[in-house]
């Protein structure tokens, strides 16, 4: 089975983490990350974002292990608009996030037009921090928590 997922990855959390396995559970994955051109159109958040080969090289560290705990094969390739890989018609399944998962469905649309078979979406729960917010990376640029989602002691009023 050939399976499907996006993102910009920056930085690898827990939350991601969770996709990746449900992603090798599933099958062989390809993941497309966004390039450095889109990845700023894709963030609900402005905020840096690291190049595209220094993000690379950090998901293929990620995802080797979890490959190969899974006996999976995997591939990264540069996402350059936001319905990407997904529409090509090898893929299988798709997994999403919930905030994305409308993505998903637009996805199916362009498939179909094309004639292709629509995708098996699997939206994948968020992963909450310990103060039972969503894990982020926005939230971990910020310094609230850790790619863990452990909350950060606040030190800019120095009485924590």
């Amino acid at each position: 089975m050939d399976v499907a997922l996006g993102g910009t990855f920056d930085p690898v959390h827990d939350g991601h983490r969770k996709l990746f396995e449900r992603a090798f559970e599933l099958g062989d994955v390809t993941v497309g990350l966004t390039s450095d051109e889109l990845a700023p159109k894709t963030r609900h958040v402005e905020r840096p974002v690291r190049p595209y080969e220094t993000r690379k090289e950090s998901l293929e560290r990620e995802l080797e292990s979890i490959a190969e705990d899974h006996d999976r094969e995997f591939e990264i390739r540069p996402l350059e608009k936001p319905t990407g890989i997904a529409t090509e018609p090898q893929f299988e399944y798709l997994v999403v996030s919930p905030e994305t998962r409308d993505g998903g469905e637009r996805i199916n649309e362009i498939r179909r037009e094309r004639g292709h078979d629509p995708l098996e979406v699997v939206v994948v729960p968020h992963v909450l921090a310990d103060d039972g917010e969503i894990i982020s990376s926005t939230r971990i640029v910020n310094g609230e928590i850790d790619e863990h989602g452990t909350v950060l002691e606040e030190t800019d009023d120095g009485d924590e």
